[in-house]
């Protein structure tokens, strides 16, 4: 069976909807699920569930919290919640640690913890974009907001790997971020990693473009932290403002109104195509470990998906595909 260590105390909604997104995972999933954090919260969390399914309780007495410096946090707070999940998979005691708490504080311990994948120079934040035409892969997300030519030449390997062995994806196509198709475009940093890109194993199809990312051409798309940052945020505030704009417009007149059920289950087919709480959380690549960020405002649907993605990572052998690349 599967484990997986919990940070339960880490997120906005911690530690209820953790508790709770664990108990859905371990009624659904073959996993045994360690919770990490405040004992006697956590306990009285479980208390309100009749069935938990294969779930401990590790205590941990600190919190690192969103606003701390990661470094510094990671390095004071032993016994954080977040530290202790990693140490649980570094002595072998869980297969995996899933944490909606502070993303630098968690890509800290898991480097300090368990260390980068041998030849992986700087590891990456990866993030699945759902769209309609399924689901594209975006990395790096954050953590590497200065790179170098070589650093996205292993992006995209490293996201070919995930996109092949976790997603699934047949011989995924790799699409390098530029504002245009020609490979003489772009800044400096594009223009040198294109032709690296273009050597690796994988099935790189050249530069596309941002309206491109949603468009079906592309499984995995390329870039620095940085931009892959700016992309991210703008494409959680558009999926929301154009549900809240459809909703508001919908709920103006009875006519509307009539409208909006005959199309209720067209709209709930097309919400969840492009939910980001199904995608589950966004891994770590490159660390030496099996390691995933849910969103800090995740709430049980996302924290059991976060689960149910890592599982399969776990099941794939993520690690052993990634130290098996061929960019060194």
């Amino acid at each position: 069976m599967i484990r997986i260590a919990l940070d339960a105390m880490g997120g906005d909604h911690a530690p209820g909807e953790i508790v709770k997104g664990a108990i859905l995972a371990s009624l659904e999933y073959p996993v045994s699920i360690s919770l990490v954090g405040d004992q006697l919260r956590l306990e009285k969390e479980l208390s309100r569930y009749k069935k938990k399914g294969n779930i401990a309780i590790v205590h941990a007495a600190e919190v690192i919290g969103n606003d701390e410096p990661p470094v510094q946090a990671v390095k004071q707070k032993k016994d954080s919640s977040l530290n202790v999940a990693v140490s649980l998979v570094k002595n072998k005691a869980a297969d995996a640690i899933v944490s909606a708490g502070n993303t630098g504080a968690l890509m800290t311990a898991g480097l300090f913890g368990l260390g980068r994948v041998a030849g992986v120079e700087r590891p990456a934040i990866a993030t699945i974009f759902p769209t309609p035409t399924g689901p594209v892969l975006l990395l790096d997300m954050g953590a590497n907001v200065d790179c170098k030519p070589r650093h996205l030449q292993q992006f995209g390997e490293m996201g070919a790997q995930y996109a092949e062995h976790v997603m699934h994806i047949k011989n995924p196509r790799v699409g390098l971020l530029n504002i245009g198709e020609e490979k003489e475009k772009g800044n400096q940093l594009v223009v040198e990693s294109w032709p690296l890109l273009k050597e690796t194993r994988t099935n790189f199809i050249g530069n596309v473009e941002s309206k491109e990312i949603l468009s079906g051409k592309v499984d995995v798309v390329v870039t620095d932290g940085f931009i892959g940052n700016l992309v991210l945020k703008f494409g959680e505030s558009l999926s929301a403002y154009t549900i809240n704009l459809l909703k508001k417009e919908l709920a103006k007149n009875l006519i509307t109104k009539f409208a909006a059920i005959l199309l209720m289950p067209a709209l709930g087919s097309i919400k969840k195509s492009v939910d980001y709480d199904e995608a589950g959380g966004a891994p770590m690549l490159g660390i030496n470990g099996i390691v995933y960020k849910a969103h800090g405002r995740a709430k049980a649907k996302a924290i059991k998906n976060a689960i149910r993605v890592a599982i399969e990572a776990v099941k794939e052998d993520l690690v052993g595909c990634i130290s098996k690349m061929e960019v060194r």
